[in-house]
């Protein structure tokens, strides 16, 4: 008989990592920290348990865009004048939460990435306590655990 394993909640132990986000691309590192958020990089992954870790990235005013462009988004369709509105690149934390937003699982993850994924502008961040771990290359990351 097969017996499936199910990490208990004392068998969770969440880890801290430290990105830089200088002279990344938005989409290349949203799909490195969609890994690490919902814990489908560890070997204990199950979906209806939250394994997934905290994520600190800095320097997200230097993310490289693909291009320069407009994005338009309506906000109350069907009201004349005030439902088409235009966000620039300016709002880097804004373009990035929604980028990993859209790239999650439904699921546990997905609803507490507010309280898991942490964006500061400069290089300076308040989580020195929690002894995050730099990552430096992103691509060959999740093969090194």
């Amino acid at each position: 008989m097969n017996e499936t394993f199910i990490p208990a909640s004392n068998y969770i132990r969440k880890k801290w990592y430290v990105i830089d986000c200088k002279d990344e691309r938005l989409g290349r590192i949203s799909s490195s920290i969609v890994g690490l958020l919902s814990g489908k990089i560890k070997p204990y992954y199950h979906p209806a348990i939250d394994v997934g870790d905290y994520v600190i990235l800095i320097n997200a005013d230097a993310l490289k865009f693909d291009r320069e462009i407009e994005r338009r988004y309506v906000f109350q369709p069907g009201r004349p004048g005030s439902s088409l509105k235009t966000i620039v690149n300016a709002l880097p934390k804004q373009i990035i939460e929604k980028a990993i937003y859209g790239m999650m699982p439904n699921g546990l993850a997905k609803k507490q990435l507010s309280n898991r994924l942490k964006i500061y502008l400069g290089s300076d961040h308040p989580h020195n306590a929690q002894n995050p771990v730099k990552i430096d290359n992103l691509e060959t990351f999740p093969n090194n655990l």
